[in-house]
């Protein structure tokens, strides 16, 4: 059962042809067969899912409304919060830490019929390389054991990767959903900024991070955000709409679109091994549709204007953490506090400032193109006991960060992105393709997103050997 998509579960249970309890039952035995191993999962809630799950079954049988993810179990970032459930942050500061009161997406995903199943892992407050924290220890990549899952979604790609949940929330700052989708195969949605409004926000307007989607296939990942999206003002930065025009989806429209590509977006080094399965699969995409061809977007800037935002948001967030638990906190954690450390007001609106010329230039593109391509990450899933990516084919990188610039880059922008599966290499590792729409166009991204899905067989393939018996 556990091989069901969210979608097909979905109607199954509203049909009555499968229970809620059963999809419930079939994650915890994937838990309890492969989590021992791969540690997703940072707390579980075994007894509160079934409740919940009998519970939906009876309103199947009432015949009362159901949501759009009626039943579906999934799983919840741990640096979400989530009334009655444990939420660490990845922190052993946290460790008993139960929260009075759900995120606004978590209370939608309760209201649209989702079945919580537990928290999955993150590195402790997500910062840091790859899923290490000190509850948990090291959340490991299911299509090899000695690679890392990424991060700081780590533990939601590798539970959603392994059949352990149908689907699962991340957050999104530099790349936390993209990257660990990337390196775990799988569909990584990062949504237009402000199409799922975020609330409690320690800064209202701040509009780097955004909550998304962990799914095996487009429309899972269609359907969750569905769930997710719709106006609440209590975010200013909110799209005002009550709902996204979610596609119908068709196989139709590809050749159609015209696309721009490119490798690096001028702003990072790309691994060797990841560039030539770009390489191929911008050539497969060519052959089904012909108006594609290479793109040059000027992001210079970006670096410093990524690097400038982030430090002074994780500083204003955490610098009290620092001041009084400093010694408690992991050395990535506090390299990346202290980097806001000293950041003024005059490099803060000039970080702003490059980021709305970034954003123009991005609009520029879109003036001609339909949908831009990228990889969805710098590099392949290195070993999971590596704790910083400090070079990329021998060129040197500043700092713990850089290696996402071709991901923060488009966080600037604001641009939905989506990272799907797009090749595999020799060794039987995932690559991924960014897919980047037009502002707030999910729907135009997600449907080009299934085209590929469909005609190209770009999805979602059961992790092997490492789980073989699935």
């Amino acid at each position: 059962m556990h091989k069901l998509s969210a979608t097909e579960l979905a109607q199954a249970i509203r049909t009555r042809r499968l229970s809620s309890l059963e999809a419930v039952e079939a994650c915890f035995e994937q838990i309890s067969r492969f989590d021992p191993t791969f540690k997703a999962f940072i707390t579980l809630a075994p007894e509160q899912a079934r409740v919940a799950a009998r519970a939906a079954d009876r309103a199947v049988q009432a015949g009362l409304p159901l949501g759009c993810l009626h039943g579906v179990p999934i799983a919840i970032k741990d640096l979400t919060a989530t009334a009655g459930l444990r939420t660490t942050y990845g922190s052993l500061l946290y460790r008993d830490h139960v929260p009075t009161q759900d995120d606004l997406c978590v209370a939608r995903l309760r209201a649209a019929g989702a079945i919580i199943l537990g928290k999955t892992s993150t590195p402790e407050f997500g910062m840091g390389t790859g899923t290490h924290n000190s509850i948990l220890g090291t959340t490991v990549n299911p299509h090899d054991q000695a690679k890392t899952c990424g991060d700081s979604s780590g533990g939601a790609a590798v539970a959603v990767a392994s059949g352990m949940a149908y689907l699962a929330q991340g957050t999104d700052m530099g790349g936390s959903v993209r990257t660990p989708a990337s390196f775990c195969g799988l569909v990584g949605l990062r949504p237009s900024q402000g199409r799922i409004p975020r609330w409690p926000k320690p800064l209202p307007w701040e509009s780097l991070v955004t909550d998304g989607v962990m799914a095996r296939t487009v429309e899972d990942a269609a359907l969750m955000l569905t769930a997710m999206a719709g106006v609440d003002y209590r975010d200013p930065t909110a799209i005002a709409t009550q709902t996204w025009p979610r596609p119908t989806f068709s196989s139709d429209g590809g050749p159609q679109t015209r696309i721009g590509y490119s490798l690096d977006l001028g702003v990072t080094p790309i691994a060797t091994e990841v560039a030539e399965v770009f390489e191929q699969v911008i050539a497969a995409i060519a052959q089904v549709c012909p108006h594609t061809s290479p793109a040059t977007i000027d992001c210079s800037g970006a670096k410093f204007a990524f690097e400038t935002l982030r430090g002074a948001i994780v500083f204003h967030q955490y610098q009290s953490l620092l001041e009084n638990h400093g010694d408690q906190l992991n050395e990535t954690l506090r390299w990346e506090i202290e980097q806001g450390q000293g950041v003024t007001a005059a490099d803060y609106l000039k970080a702003e400032a490059q980021r709305g010329k970034i954003f123009n230039n991005f609009l520029d593109f879109f003036e001609q193109h339909d949908i831009l391509l990228t990889p969805s990450a710098s590099v392949l899933p290195f070993p999971s006991t590596q704790t910083a990516v400090l070079d990329i084919n021998g060129t040197a990188l500043g700092n713990v960060v850089d290696y996402l610039a071709i991901t923060y880059t488009l966080s600037l922008t604001g641009l939905p992105v989506v990272s799907i599966p797009c090749g595999w290499t020799q060794s039987g590792l995932p690559v991924g393709i960014q897919i980047v729409g037009p502002p707030q166009a999910e729907a135009q991204m997600l449907q080009f997103a299934y085209f590929l899905q469909e005609q190209l067989g770009f999805r979602h393939r059961w992790p092997r050997p490492a789980m073989a018996g699935l």
